[in-house]
């Protein structure tokens, strides 16, 4: 089967339910932002304050393209990972991509308590989901096979929607076999 890519807004919930969806399909679970950090050996808000944004898309690119390779996999992607093309177009090519789409104000709800996201770290994080949305949304759209509008359902539910809709791909095999080329 090919791997799984899962995108969307920090806080729209791709680890937690990348984690559920490969226990559910037993495939391998991997987080690109934790690999950076352990790569780092420092958190992504530290490296980001020292180092810059530019610099982490450098090492994220890096890592995407490695964690893209290969098969079997449930790959939770950072929030930013679609803005560089070469993420886009490797996430695309190399695997099955599901946008896990939040709205500004469900992510808000979510993080308004987190301080470990870098980009959130303002005056208005409210404002500032709102753009990156408006960025983001169109580059998510074009990397993406599938969307799935997160809403409010649990993540068990979520999780099932996400099965069913790689189930009806053309070609598609969840439980063995190959999958779409």
């Amino acid at each position: 089967m090919s791997s799984i890519a899962l995108i969307g807004l920090p806080g729209s919930g791709k680890s937690t339910i990348g984690r559920q969806l490969a226990r559910r399909l037993s495939l391998s679970f991997s987080d690109s932002d934790h690999v950076i950090e352990h790569r780092l050996g420092c958190s992504i808000r530290e490296f980001f304050e020292r180092e810059g944004e530019d610099r982490f898309r450098d090492i994220e690119e890096s890592v995407i393209d490695e964690l893209s390779q290969g098969q079997g996999r449930v790959l939770s992607t950072g929030g930013g990972a679609v803005l560089r093309p070469a993420n886009r177009q490797r996430l695309h090519d190399r695997c099955q991509v599901v946008y896990l789409r939040s709205s500004p104000e469900e992510v808000f709800r979510r993080l308004r308590h987190d301080r470990n996201r870098p980009l959130l770290q303002v005056a208005d994080p409210l404002q500032r989901l709102k753009d990156l949305y408006s960025a983001r949304d169109p580059l998510y759209r074009e990397a993406a096979h599938y969307v799935i509008d997160t809403g409010r359902p649990s993540v068990a539910t979520l999780v099932n929607m996400i099965v069913m809709q790689l189930e009806l791909a053309p070609g598609a095999a969840t439980r063995g076999g190959p999958g779409p080329v």
